[in-house]
C-alpha cells in the first residue's frame, strides 16, 4: 500500500509539473498610483499562476518600480519569482507603455533576451514584447501585446500578426494580451487558418463604468492565441476580481480589465 501511495504521489506531482498556468492582465496605469494595499491584492490574485504577462505598465518613472515591488511581495508569499520589463514602446508619447513578465523560477526559465518587435513598429503603436521561456525542457515564446483602442481600429495593427509565425518559424509563439478586439473579428482569420485558436470565446473582459442588472463586463478585448499542434489545451478562464469589492468604482482602482488565464502542457 505504501508503494502504491508513493507511486500515486509521484504521478500527480509529475502531472502537476507538466502543466503550466499563464495569466494575462491589463492593469490600468500600473505605476506609482498603485498603493501597497492594491499591489498586495494584485499579488494575491496572481500568485497561483506560473507566468504573468502584464500590459499597461507606465513608461515613465514608477512603472518599473511598481513591477519590482509586486515581485518583492510575491517573493514573500512562498515561491521564488523573477521579472523582466520591456523598454518603452515606440508609439507617440501619450500611448507609449512598457510590458512586463513575472514568473516562478521553479516552473519556467527565461532563455535569451526578450525584445520589442521592431519590424512593424511604424504600423503598430505599442509593438509586441517577445520573451522565450523554457518549461520542462521545451520552449514557448510569449508575445505580449496591447493594441490601440477600439475607436482607433486595432485591426489595423493586428493584421500584421499573421506574418509573425513565418518571421520566427523556429519559435512556438503564443499571442497574449489586450487586443481591444473580439476573437470573432475577421482580422484573426489568417492566424486561425494557420493553426491558431483562441482560449476564450464570447467572454467579455473589460469592466463597465457602472454595472447594469448585476452585469459588469463590457467588451471581449483580452485573449490568448495558441498554436493547436504545439501544446495541449487543459483549461482557461477569467478572474472576476471586481466581485470582491463593494463597488465597481472601487474595483476599477485596480484595473478596468479582469485577468484571463490559460492552463496547458507543451507537446
Amino acid at each position: 500500500m505504501k508503494n502504491i501511495l508513493s507511486s500515486l504521489l509521484l504521478f500527480f506531482s509529475v502531472l502537476s509539473f507538466s502543466q503550466t498556468k499563464i495569466i494575462s492582465w491589463n492593469i490600468e496605469n500600473f505605476g506609482k498610483s498603485k498603493s501597497i494595499i492594491e499591489l498586495n491584492f494584485i499579488a494575491n490574485t496572481i500568485l497561483n499562476y506560473d507566468i504573468i504577462a502584464i500590459q499597461e505598465v507606465v513608461a515613465g518613472y514608477g512603472g518599473g518600480q511598481a513591477i519590482a515591488e509586486l515581485n518583492r511581495i510575491l517573493n514573500e508569499k512562498g515561491s521564488k519569482w523573477d521579472y523582466i520589463i520591456s523598454n518603452p514602446t515606440s508609439g507617440s508619447s501619450y500611448k507609449t507603455e512598457r510590458y512586463a513578465f513575472i514568473w516562478k523560477t521553479k516552473k519556467a526559465k527565461l532563455t535569451g533576451s526578450p525584445w520589442l518587435e521592431k519590424k512593424y513598429h511604424l504600423e503598430i503603436d505599442r509593438e509586441p514584447y517577445f520573451a522565450t521561456f523554457e518549461i520542462d525542457n521545451k520552449t514557448i515564446t510569449l508575445v505580449n501585446f496591447h493594441a490601440i483602442t477600439k475607436n482607433k481600429q486595432p485591426e489595423t495593427e493586428i493584421k500584421y500578426f499573421k506574418f509573425l509565425p513565418a518571421e520566427y518559424p523556429n519559435l512556438n509563439l503564443l499571442f497574449i494580451g489586450d487586443f481591444n478586439c473580439p476573437q470573432s473579428h475577421s482580422v484573426f482569420n489568417p492566424l486561425k487558418k494557420s493553426g491558431y485558436a483562441s482560449v476564450l470565446q464570447n467572454q467579455k473582459t473589460s469592466l463597465k463604468k457602472k454595472c447594469k442588472n448585476n452585469y459588469c463586463l463590457a467588451s471581449e478585448f483580452d485573449n490568448i492565441f495558441f498554436r493547436i499542434n504545439s501544446l495541449d489545451y487543459k483549461n482557461s478562464g477569467v478572474i472576476p476580481f471586481y466581485k470582491t469589492f463593494n463597488s465597481l468604482q472601487e474595483a476599477r482602482k485596480i484595473s478596468d480589465h479582469i485577468p484571463i488565464w490559460f492552463e496547458f502542457s507543451l507537446k
